[in-house]
């Protein structure tokens, strides 16, 4: 067992995924010489992870909670200082790279991951003028565009090359506004949808109105432990233990969801929708909620308020059902299931999940409307061949399915599980992957 191996699997990560990590670190390293030019050592290396949102649709950015936790798959990184202010970046599994200017004016423009490093570029020499530039070469296991937060792991993986590099924490820029792993993830979630974070300027991000959970997973979840967080701002609500006779089983569809892309569109409508409601509201009753969540906050009697507004008063681009549904989904989802979930947690109870969750699919078929076949099949598939409990995550319109189910059971029920999602959908199931994991750490440096 190598030492990458070794740390690996110390923080968390099951054995065969610190073995993969292992070689993609070869990879890595060798790529970060192409860009460097020099045998020298990288400056450091990190493994960034994706995230599970085991509950929590559509409710971070509207002021929600979610149950969150880290994944054994996600992004190998090593980077090395630069003295001139570029971003030179190398995708080792994919033998790609980009160079980008550190420049506060540079448009978030290109397609695929390249957005998203001009964007960190971008946002980074905005609020931390004067940075020298990084060397950075990366690879990763997460599916893209899947649900599993590739996107937004990558930007934690870029920034934080560019942190460490710039010793960023030491500057008074970050002391006045990020105090915390909360205070990162939600300053990170800004800049991806371009939102200010204290006294750190926003600006366009990458498009998407989203909110900061993901990025809250990725730095801030612990292995073994499902988190419960409170959002805008990021509050940790409690942590929940997973025993270690339960395991994550995740089928990414093969239908991509890219939040920059072709789900970008109707994943930002989901978004508006809530802050039509909160808009209307505001204007109604003369507040300045800056949430559904803070809206709501205002007293028992709202809920049954805001419905009363959204039938009487007309809102351009929304039909009064879609606001309601938009609505009734966010109560239930943010107020009642995931309390609820974190209960049984709590209690030990995993295996009742079931109820709650799938109540929390059906919403999301129904209301939210951010599902597809595939992961609408995936899902009801998954509890039929005795998964505790099953459902589609992260911002939908694609992307993939966890299954709860017994450590012993989850190879088996992972074949089973591939093996008939392949018969009733062969379009998509090539570009499928389906893997056992387990709530593994957030960043961890090497």
């Amino acid at each position: 067992m190598s030492l990458v191996d070794e740390r690996l699997a110390a923080a968390g990560l099951l054995p065969g995924e610190a073995r993969r990590k292992r070689e993609l670190f070869a990879g890595v390293d060798e790529a970060l010489r192409g860009l460097t030019g020099r045998p020298a050592e990288p400056a450091a290396r990190w493994f960034v992870p994706g995230r599970i949102e085991v509950l929590g649709k559509h409710t971070d950015y509207a002021g929600g909670r979610s149950l969150l936790c880290a994944v054994g798959r996600g992004f190998c990184v090593a980077a090395a200082p630069r003295e001139d202010p570029v971003l030179r970046i190398a995708d080792a599994g994919r033998n790609l790279s980009v160079e980008v200017p550190l420049d506060a004016s540079l448009e978030p423009s290109g397609s695929g991951w390249t957005v998203y490093a001009r964007t960190v570029a971008a946002r980074a020499a905005r609020n931390f003028p004067g940075l020298s530039g990084a060397d950075v070469a990366f690879a990763s296991d997460l599916p893209r565009a899947s649900g599993l937060s590739s996107s937004s792991a990558l930007v934690v993986a870029l920034f934080t090359a560019l942190a460490e590099v710039n010793d960023l924490a030491a500057r008074a820029e970050w002391a006045a506004s990020i105090r915390s792993r909360e205070d990162l993830g939600g300053y990170l979630g800004g800049l991806e949808n371009g939102r200010s974070f204290g006294a750190l300027d926003g600006d366009r991000g990458v498009g998407t109105f989203g909110g900061s959970e993901d990025q809250t997973a990725i730095l801030c979840c612990r292995s073994g432990e499902i988190a419960q967080y409170a959002f805008c701002p990021v509050r940790h609500e409690r942590s929940l233990p997973l025993e270690n006779d339960w395991s994550f089983v995740v089928a990414s569809s093969g239908v991509a969801s890219d939040k920059t892309g072709n789900a970008k569109d109707r994943y930002n409508r989901l978004s508006l929708a809530a802050a039509a409601i909160v808009g209307l509201w505001n204007r109604s009753t003369g507040q300045n909620d800056a949430t559904l969540f803070d809206a709501i906050a205002n007293g028992p009697d709202v809920p049954d308020r805001l419905r009363g507004l959204i039938r009487a008063v007309p809102v351009e681009g929304f039909a009064a059902d879609f606001l309601e549904g938009r609505l009734d989904q966010f109560l239930e989802e943010a107020l009642q299931l995931i309390p609820r979930a974190g209960d049984l947690l709590a209690a030990g109870e995993a295996g009742l999940l079931g109820e709650p969750v799938d109540r929390s699919q059906e919403l999301a078929e129904k209301l939210l409307g951010n599902q597809v076949p595939e992961t609408v099949a995936l899902a009801r598939s998954a509890r039929s061949l005795g998964a505790a409990a099953a459902s589609a995550f992260g911002g939908g319109f694609g992307g993939s399915v966890w299954a709860l189910v017994r450590s012993a059971e989850a190879e088996a029920f992972r074949r089973r599980w591939a093996e008939g999602y392949a018969e009733s959908f062969p379009a998509a199931a090539p570009e499928s992957r389906f893997f056992v994991t387990r709530p593994g750490p957030s960043v961890v440096r090497l």
